[in-house]
């Protein structure tokens, strides 16, 4: 079944098939029809959100297994009496949870953007009597007035249209004004770019008038349609989809050690009560419950740091997907080119340089009344001319029929004509050419005006909008100027525009694909125009896939395409989404750069939504991150600062699946043959406490530099296989120290618990150092903070059993031999470990 097949579009219909019946299109509907129809169908407005009360907003994040076992986890804790150990769980779990939901409450804003950025109030005939009424009352079938500079209030048929221009890029993409008329389009044109008899609510007016039947309102609306994806709730991202999917690993892992234990310790009928709490701590002890704080501190360092490098980060945890990012998808208007047009270049019938077509296109642009056309301002930018010795006699306004415009200009007693339109017109307008340094023009014939045509039409090839510029001179007594007059002129060349790339854009692009970020370009403009800017951003194009195209796709069919190419075009809002969903299905982690109207579903349906300062507000409410320069340069540096932030949360969880997890599974071993338990619940938990603390300065270590070329994501076949590596190496030495414990120095339960205290700790934590680099540890130096921690928590768990509070806690003062068998078994496990951690990446790597 085709997804993107869907009834032909309104546009397409005929007037009278438009179900709009008591609409007079020279009256307009009666006032009584008007107010049953806005109580039928209810006011002009995009339909709101369906919101649940904060509260449930709120308790909505705790279905998360990360969160569930933490908060199991410290409701146990407080059974037990460890206050302490409750308190710091549960604090650390209710921050991560509120600032989770004060980001994604403030993200829900884009759909109210949305309904504030239609016109107010709009000029509609009721009753045969044209009236100002509020934009909110107009109801299917008004007839409605527009001229120049006014907002489009709702979907809307021309009924009569003078000289209408629509500036519509923020819903297509599209740069250059778009001309609308009354006459019906082709039944192919299926596509809102050619709905050229047809409006839409949120464009606006550059020039002319025109009366509309309204055919849309409210959510039924194209704009309604893309608010209405904005408010649906977001997929979860490659970030959230990794920690749930580490949270079901770990409440398994928590799961089947603790029923395990439960079991052997009733088996072998020990204290069912002591077997509990020794159950229970275990779990605690394997639940990585500073994991919530390492990221939410680590993620907020980085949105510091890449605020000054002014990007503004609005949800957190995309600061991860942004360095997990393997796919850009970009739009092309506004974010990888100016959005403003500007004149390319000037040439004369031959193609060559021209000044004169310069002088006469400013002439006709300077003079030309009326509103200015982005064309119009993009010549007067370009280079001054001097006027003061040209006076203006005459002009023949631009309409749609001619499209052109013509005005009479004199200086020192010759008057001219100087025309300016679309190529062809010009072209059949002209009996001679003057090329660049000729003194005489040359008569048209059959091979010169082929040739001129395949020149402009070259130009159109580049991308750009060509001007065809013509003039003649007229009699000294000719003060008039007329359309008759646009005739037997003399062609003097084209005049070539273009929506400018960025400069930073090249060098950002390719340092993005450098780092291992396929770029693709999805926009509603021409595949034209679009190959042409990614030719002079030096983006090679390997394929191209039309939005008719996509329409004709099933998502498979569409999922098997995506991945070759890399330039969509002619593509509309709900077409981008398709393919950014197309790509998260095979895998990709997929960021998205956008700055319209049209851009907000794609924003909404990325991994990672980017936008910039200069983009509409509801581009910006929909986005995860603003970038506040026009340098696109920042984007490369907020990838490697979201690769560094990944690299220190994945160190934290490498940590806790690898030695941690091995003393846990260490602990449900020695269950089985002792006959006492082999450490104490609040034992475990202290341990557990010191080892957090121990890593509380994650977030300030450095990543390797191997860490920021390419992107990674949280694979839990990496951190199982990880774990089951270096995991049985921890244990191998905790059983190592049980031998020792008991045959060596015939330890009772105390001086057991105490030297497997100290063992496991030391082990734990000093394992961070060869754990937090795929290289050797010597070449890779902890940040300072992180150093001095982990060795003041080894000192501590050593110096703990000669204190009193360590006898309080059930510990004993080890003989001194113990310590120093202890050095060359922690001193071998580091070796050891270091050895494995490097085998490990080296069989990663060749896997690759």
């Amino acid at each position: 079944m085709v997804h993107d097949k869907r009834p032909p579009p309104w546009w397409l219909e005929p007037l009278a098939s438009q179900a709009l019946a008591a609409s007079d299109p020279a009256k307009g509907l009666s006032e009584v029809e008007a107010a049953r129809r806005l109580a039928s169908e209810g006011p002009n407005e995009l339909r709101p959100k369906t919101r649940h009360s904060l509260l449930r907003q709120y308790l909505a994040r705790f279905r998360n297994p990360l969160v569930l076992i933490l908060l199991a986890a410290s409701a146990v804790s407080a059974v037990m009496g460890e206050l302490a150990n409750f308190a710091i769980i549960a604090t650390i779990v209710l921050i991560s949870v509120t600032l989770d939901f004060v980001q994604e409450y403030r993200a829900n804003a884009s759909a109210e953007r949305l309904r504030r950025s239609v016109s107010l109030r709009a000029q509609v005939w009721r009753d045969g009597v044209a009236r100002q009424i509020p934009a909110g009352q107009i109801v299917k079938g008004d007839v409605v007035q527009v001229s120049a500079g006014d907002l489009i209030p709702a979907d809307a048929l021309v009924i009569q249209a003078q000289d209408l221009f629509v500036k519509q890029s923020l819903l297509t993409g599209e740069t250059f004004p778009v001309e609308k008329r009354s006459a019906a389009v082709d039944l192919e044109a299926d596509d809102l770019q050619e709905a050229t008899n047809a409006v839409f609510m949120g464009s606006s007016v550059i020039s002319g008038s025109a009366r509309l039947l309204v055919t849309r309102t409210g959510a039924d609306t194209f704009l309604g349609a893309i608010a209405d994806s904005v408010s649906r709730p977001s997929e979860p991202t490659s970030f959230e989809l990794g920690t749930r999917r580490f949270g079901l690993l770990i409440m398994r892992l928590t799961v089947l050690m603790v029923m395990f234990v439960l079991f052997v310790n009733l088996f072998e009928h020990k204290p069912w009560l002591e077997s509990f709490l020794f159950a229970v701590a275990l779990a605690v002890g394997l639940t990585p419950e500073l994991l919530p704080m390492v990221v939410s501190v680590t993620l907020s360092r980085g949105a510091m740091r890449m605020a000054r490098q002014h990007v503004i980060v609005k949800r957190l945890s995309a600061i991860q997907d942004l360095g997990s990012m393997d796919v850009l998808c970009t739009d092309k208007t506004g974010t990888l080119t100016e959005a403003r047009i500007r004149l390319d270049r000037q040439v004369d019938p031959l193609g060559a340089p021209s000044t004169r077509v310069l002088e006469l296109a400013y002439l006709n642009s300077f003079f030309e009344t009326g509103l200015k056309s982005p064309l119009d301002e993009a010549i007067l930018e370009s280079r001054h001319v001097d006027t003061s010795g040209w006076t203006k006699l005459d002009e023949v306004p631009f309409d749609f029929e001619r499209r052109r415009v013509s005005v009479l200009v004199e200086k020192g007693g010759k008057r001219w004509l100087v025309v300016k339109g679309a190529p062809d017109e010009i072209l059949a307008l002209c009996t001679h050419y003057q090329a660049e340094g000729q003194e005489a023009a040359v008569a048209l014939d059959e091979v010169s005006t082929r040739a001129i045509r395949d020149q402009y039409q070259q130009l159109e090839q580049e991308g750009l909008r060509a001007l065809g510029i013509a003039w003649r001179e007229v009699p000294h007594d000719h003060s008039h100027a007329v359309v008759s007059d646009e005739s037997a002129l003399s062609l003097a060349g084209f005049a070539a525009f273009l929506d400018p790339p960025k400069q930073s854009a090249a060098v950002a692009l390719a340092l993005l694909g450098q780092a291992g970020v396929a770029i693709k370009v999805v926009t509603g403009d021409s595949d034209l125009v679009t190959r042409h800017v990614c030719g002079a951003l030096g983006i090679e194009v390997k394929g191209v896939l039309l939005g008719r195209e996509i329409a004709g796709m099933d998502d498979a069919a569409l999922q098997a395409r995506v991945q070759d190419i890399n330039l969509f075009c002619r593509v509309n809002p709900a077409q981008k989404e398709r393919v950014i969903r197309a790509l998260k299905a095979r895998g990709h982690v997929v960021g998205y750069l956008g700055d319209g109207i049209n851009d907000a579903p794609s924003l909404h349906a990325a991994d990672v939504g980017l936008s910039v300062d200069s983009a509409v507000d509801v581009a910006k409410e929909a986005a995860d991150m603003i970038l506040l320069r026009q340098d696109l340069n920042v984007l490369g540096e907020a990838v490697q600062e979201g690769r560094r932030t990944f690299g220190n949360i994945m160190k934290y969880i490498l940590m806790g699946t690898s030695s941690n997890f091995g003393n846990m599974f260490s602990m449900a071993g020695a269950a089985l043959f002792l006959p006492f338990l082999p450490m104490l619940p609040t034992q475990i938990l202290l341990n557990n406490m010191l080892y957090d603390l121990s890593e509380l300065p994650i977030p300030f270590d450095k990543v390797d530099a191997q860490d920021l070329q390419s992107p990674r994501v949280m694979d839990m076949n990496f951190l199982r296989n990880f774990m089951l590596v270096l995991g049985p190496i921890s244990s191998a030495f905790d059983f190592l120290t049980f031998f020792v414990l008991l045959k060596v120095f015939h330890a009772n339960e105390k001086l057991f618990q105490t030297g497997w205290f100290i063992e496991s700790l030391c082990t734990q934590v000093l394992v961070i150092f060869i754990i937090r680099t795929r290289g050797r540890w010597w070449r890779s130096w902890p940040h300072p903070l992180l150093l001095a921690t982990s060795l003041a928590v080894v000192a501590t768990a050593i110096a703990l059993p000669f204190t009193s509070l360590g006898h309080f806690l059930g510990f004993v003062p080890p003989p001194a031999s113990f310590f120093g068998i202890l050095a060359a078994m922690v001193l071998a496990y580091l070796l050891v470990a270091e050895g494995a951690k490097r085998a490990f990446y080296r069989w990663v790597a060749r896997a690759a």
